[in-house]
Formats: C-alpha cells, sequence, structure tokens
C-alpha cells in the first residue's frame, strides 16, 4: 500500500504553471512591464533599508517595523516574480514538483509574515497616538525585537505546515497549474487525493492569519481616530493621523486583494481571470508600492533622502 501511494504521488513531477494566460509564445511587453516592476520593487526597498540604517533620526520603532517590512517585500516579489518573467519571456511553464512546493512554502511564510507585521505596525501606531509620553518605555527594544521575531516564526509555522500538507497529497493528473505561481488553492484542485484535510487546515489558516489580524488593526485605527478627535487643534488632528495614514494605504491594498483571491468561492477560482490580476496586485504591484507610499507620504524619510543626496553631491 505505501508503495502504491509513492508511485501515485510521483506520476506527477513536473507541473505546468499557466502564468496569466494560455498564450504559448514569448509576451515580451508585460515581461519589460513587470521587468521595470521587479527592478523598482527591489531598488525601492533598498533605498529605504539604507536610508533607515544610515540616518539616526529614523532609528525609532516604527521605522524598525518597516525596515522589516522592506525585507519582506524584497524576498516576497523575488518568490514569484522570476519564475513570471521566465514564462513571459521564454514560453518556458513546467516546474518540478519540488519546485513547486519550494515556492509554495516561500509565499506561505512571507505573505504570513507579512500579515502580522502589519498588525504589529498598526500597534507601534496606535501606542504612538494614544500613548506618547510613555511610547519608547511601552515600544522598547526587546519589545519590538520580540513582536518581529514572532512575525517570522509565525511565518515560518505556517510554511512548513503547508508544505507537509501539500506534499501528502497524490497528484494524478492533470499537471497545468492555473496560475503563474504555485499556490495552496490551485494545488487543491490537481489533487486527486481527499483534500478535505488540507482544505479545513488553510481555512483556518486564512482565519487566523489573515482575518485575525486585519480585526486586530481596523480595532485598533478605530481607538486611534477615537484619540485623533479628542485633540482640540485640527493641525495637531492632521498631523497625528498624517502618520498612520501611510500605514493604513498599504493595508488596504494588500488585505483589499489578498481576501479577494482567497476568500473568492474555490469553485470558480480556476476560471476566473480577475483572481489572477487581483494576486498580481498583492504579490508584484503592493511590495512595489509600499516604499512609495511610505517616501512620499512621510516627510522624515524624504528629508533623510535628501540629506543622502545633499552629501553625495558634496563628495
Amino acid at each position: 500500500m505505501w508503495r502504491f501511494q509513492q508511485e501515485n504521488r510521483s506520476s506527477v513531477s513536473v507541473f505546468q504553471v499557466v502564468g496569466l494566460s494560455d498564450a504559448p509564445e514569448p509576451q515580451i511587453l508585460l515581461f519589460l512591464m513587470f521587468l521595470c516592476i521587479y527592478l523598482i520593487t527591489v531598488v525601492g526597498n533598498i533605498v529605504i533599508l539604507t536610508l533607515i540604517s544610515s540616518d539616526r533620526r529614523l532609528h525609532t520603532p516604527m521605522y524598525f517595523f518597516l525596515a522589516n517590512l522592506s525585507i519582506i517585500d524584497i524576498i516576497f516579489s523575488s518568490v514569484t516574480v522570476p519564475k513570471l518573467l521566465s514564462i513571459l519571456l521564454t514560453a518556458q511553464k513546467s516546474m518540478s514538483f519540488s519546485g513547486c512546493v519550494t515556492q509554495l512554502s516561500f509565499f506561505q511564510f512571507f505573505v504570513v509574515t507579512e500579515c502580522y507585521l502589519l498588525a504589529v505596525m498598526a500597534y507601534d501606531r496606535y501606542v504612538a497616538v494614544c500613548f506618547p509620553l510613555n511610547y519608547t518605555l511601552i515600544m522598547s527594544r526587546t519589545v519590538r525585537c520580540g513582536l518581529v521575531i514572532t512575525c517570522w516564526a509565525c511565518g515560518f509555522v505556517n510554511s512548513v505546515v503547508q508544505a507537509v500538507s501539500i506534499s501528502h497529497l497524490d497528484f494524478c493528473g492533470p499537471n497545468r497549474v492555473d496560475h503563474f505561481f504555485c499556490d495552496v488553492t490551485p494545488l487543491f484542485k490537481l489533487s486527486c487525493s481527499d483534500t478535505l484535510v488540507g482544505e479545513t487546515l488553510f481555512l483556518l489558516v486564512v482565519a487566523l492569519a489573515g482575518m485575525g489580524p486585519l480585526i486586530f488593526i481596523l480595532l485598533t485605527y478605530v481607538r486611534i481616530i477615537a484619540a485623533v478627535t479628542r485633540i482640540s487643534s485640527s493641525r495637531g488632528r492632521f498631523k497625528t493621523f498624517s502618520t498612520c495614514a501611510s500605514h493604513f494605504t498599504v493595508v488596504a491594498l494588500y488585505y483589499g486583494s489578498g481576501i479577494f483571491s482567497y476568500i473568492w468561492p474555490s469553485s470558480t477560482y480556476a476560471m476566473d481571470k480577475d483572481v489572477k490580476v487581483v494576486a498580481v496586485l498583492y504579490t508584484i504591484m503592493t511590495p512595489m508600492l509600499n516604499p512609495i507610499i511610505y517616501s512620499l507620504r512621510n516627510r522624515e524619510v524624504k528629508d533623510a533622502l535628501k540629506k543622502a543626496v545633499e552629501v553625495k553631491r558634496v563628495k
């Protein structure tokens, strides 16, 4: 029996990742567009990391979390974009079973880590707005390091769980992954074994690692808005709320597209092209937009960038 299951699982050793469309020929224009987006993502986030590490004014808890977000965004986009670029340029859509599971595990690692990190960043803004005098004490180095380690640990646990869940499924054919990367839902649809346990586990992860942090973020912003409305000065209200606007914009983009992708009825998943378009938004576009949103709406980041440019000119 065990031998039969092993042969059954190995009957599909290579998957065909469809990409954004079924077109058999290279798609140069899309390749160039996504290559530019990827380069902007990597360069933009590296600039943010460089500014935070080099400017002492940015050595605060908020920018510590932002630096972690930039690291996640660089790796997160690198998990999916290079394979997509390969598909668009060469129309080479094959991926080994082990490669597919590896991509899935890394994707699940960073998508969950970012969910929890966005919740931690919301808590940071809550403490800054509601307890400004005790902010440094509450968000001490030990606390913020512990929060970040917890975020990464949760992502790692989810990654291992999802990888093990998929690895124990039987794939007898077909081997056509109707997406531009290997993810849990399209692989469930390809499996010829019972996926009830795996799908239940995945829905539990979506609830705990996705909706849980989102509910926490929304409740946190209710408290923040209540605190802001008690500020007598309109200028003070605007200044205080502007410190949260960048984070809230990132949350709206990330969760808005993520909910559409993962809460969408599974029966229509393989047929609905909109799911792929929305997946592009939270896997490729959001990592590119994060450094832009934070730099354009944040005076401290802009001042640090101006200072770095002026220093370079002097040299």
